[in-house]
């Protein structure tokens, strides 16, 4: 069992930067970030392999970053030029099987972070 916690989650103005933190309680090679607005459906964001296979939905293309670091177990979402459609709940998953994508399923979840982003 894998336990995620997240952190850095917090409130901003369009256009802003936040970014996103998740420790993982072991290595995991696959780790990834979805989110879930107020109402909708969640959904993945990125997706990360080992430090350096990464993959993302369309609409944060260009503005998030994804990265991790395989010695602290730990993995980032740099978001930038953020936008009010940004605002969710934003989730850090791990994978323990093959195939790595924002929309593959994950074996384990952590709390969740809430970003906000204000107009």
């Amino acid at each position: 069992q894998v336990q995620l916690v997240e952190s850095g989650g917090g409130s901003v103005q369009a256009g802003g930067s936040l970014r996103l933190s998740c420790v993982a309680s072991a290595y995991i090679a696959c780790m990834a970030w979805f989110r879930q607005a107020p109402g909708k459906e969640r959904e993945g964001v990125a997706a990360i392999f080992a430090a350096s296979i990464t993959n993302y939905t369309d609409s944060v293309k260009g503005r998030f970053t994804i990265s991790k670091d395989n010695y602290k177990n730990t993995v980032y979402l740099q978001m930038n030029s953020l936008k009010p459609s940004d605002t969710a709940m934003y989730y850090c998953a791990a994978r323990g099987s093959a195939g790595c994508t924002y929309y593959s399923a994950m074996d384990y979840w952590g709390e969740g972070t809430l970003v906000t982003i204000s107009s």
